[in-house]
């Protein structure tokens, strides 16, 4: 792979079932700030990539959502909230 070390990271969740991703060790040390771990650096990136894509489902498709999507829109939004402590529209400068 081009020279490039990789880590390979483990997703479970609480009934067993996981997921490996094998990330470029640069990659990492790019988006490495203060003293974050390898698996913070990713749970981060998980986070904001969830919640852009249920802010898309909510905010940019065509028609109105299903209560069910809304639901999750709004648990993932005070999640992101929780874990960066800023709001999604405050981190992105993106809001409706």
């Amino acid at each position: 792979m081009a020279g490039q070390d990789t880590t390979t990271l483990t997703i479970e969740t609480e009934t067993g079932t996981s997921d490996e991703l094998e990330v470029p060790t640069g990659l990492l040390e790019m988006l490495r700030e203060d003293a974050k771990t390898d698996p913070e650096i990713v749970g981060d990136i998980a986070m904001i990539g969830m919640a852009q894509r249920i802010h898309g489902a909510i905010h940019h498709a065509e028609g109105e959502p299903g209560e069910d999507v809304a639901a999750a829109e709004h648990v993932t939004m005070d999640l992101f909230e929780e874990r960066f402590g800023q709001t999604f529209a405050d981190m992105t400068g993106h809001d409706h």
